[in-house]
């Protein structure tokens, strides 16, 4: 049994239905991406996923449903989403963000800072900021710690690289990777650097208009020339 499995999962705003029947999974320990163009529907796949939004259709986290469960449930249930555009907390510092990811849990919340300021030292050195003074891509690295405050086992991680210079997206790929390899963490993966993604990734989900079009494993979306000529630009 998978971990996530999604299946029929329609869903939308108000009237506007933007995702039509998907189906997707993802195994334990496995990092699987979602590509598409944008208006494609791979946020809207995310904010469904997570409870953010209405949907039908069902979903199965490790093997109970949670079609109809709050995003705030599915929190302490181990699912963790990464909006895109971040959605730090600008007016809390590093610290403080930090501890609100925290907040369905409680002992070892102090350690689990250290670690995450050791993996990213840059809010270490920030966190008496406020989350809105720093850079993009601190910022990114905030959000994904924040997340993994929660002690999840699904990540949701939608554009990481939006708006981030080369390096530290590389940066923040590079821990993605490791806690995927390490630590056996399960990632659903939004991104538009489709080769870059697909470096990282062992599965993939490709979306058009709602509706997903081709799937597999990333070496074969990656050497299937009419996909890559049709929807990643090469």
């Amino acid at each position: 049994m998978s971990l996530l499995e999604v299946r029929a999962l329609s869903a939308g705003y108000g009237p506007v239905e933007v995702l039509h029947g998907i189906d997707l999974d993802v195994d334990h320990g496995e990092m699987v991406v979602i590509l598409g163009a944008n208006g494609a529907g791979k946020t809207t796949t995310m904010r469904a996923v997570s409870g953010m939004i209405g949907r039908s259709g069902s979903v199965t986290f490790d093997g109970v449903d949670i079609t109809r469960t709050n995003a705030e449930k599915l929190v302490g249930m181990g699912i963790a989403h990464v909006p895109q555009g971040r959605g730090t907390f600008p007016d809390l510092t590093v610290m403080d963000n930090l501890r609100v990811g925290a907040y369905a849990r409680s002992g070892g919340i102090a350690a689990d800072i250290d670690r995450w300021f050791a993996v990213f030292p840059r809010l270490a050195e920030r966190r008496d900021q406020r989350a809105g003074s720093l850079s993009g891509g601190e910022q990114q690295m905030l959000a994904i710690a924040r997340a993994l405050m929660s002690h999840p086992k699904l990540l949701l991680c939608d554009e990481p690289s939006l708006g981030l210079a080369p390096l530290i997206t590389q940066e923040v790929f590079e821990v993605l990777k490791k806690l995927n390899a390490d630590e056996g963490l399960s990632v659903l993966l939004v991104e538009q650097n489709a080769n870059l993604a697909l470096k990282v990734a062992q599965r993939v989900y490709l979306l058009e208009t709602g509706t997903v079009v081709a799937s597999g494993s990333a070496a074969q979306i990656a050497s299937d020339d009419a996909i890559r000529k049709a929807y990643l630009g090469a």
